[in-house]
């Protein structure tokens, strides 16, 4: 069984078990979260929404909230002597999919 739901404008497709990095979610590390923008549930036989799918929930629990690697991020423009070098580290948390209620 799988499913797809929404969550930060990704969309992702997860089964029971699975561990999935998101975008952060303003939640503490180990509490519950439920998402129930869900696109598609596939169990027996294939379930589409229109948007989404009424009634069908994914629970999930925070395994941790932290930070990507840094990329570096460098603009240059020849000839000019003009150059600036900006790092980024995204924001996730990191969750484990517990069970999907269709």
């Amino acid at each position: 069984m799988f499913a797809i739901f929404v969550t930060g404008g990704k969309q992702y497709k997860v089964s029971e078990g699975d561990v999935v990095f998101v975008e952060k979610l303003g939640v503490a590390e180990g509490e519950k979260v439920t998402f129930d923008n869900v696109l598609a549930v596939c169990g027996e036989s294939l379930t589409v929404g229109t948007p989404k799918v009424e009634g069908a929930t994914v629970v999930a629990t925070v395994v941790k909230n932290g930070k990507s690697k840094k990329i570096d991020v460098i603009r240059y423009k020849s000839k000019k002597n003009e150059k600036k070098k900006i790092g980024h580290r995204q924001d996730y948390t990191k969750i484990q999919i517990e069970k999907i209620e269709a």
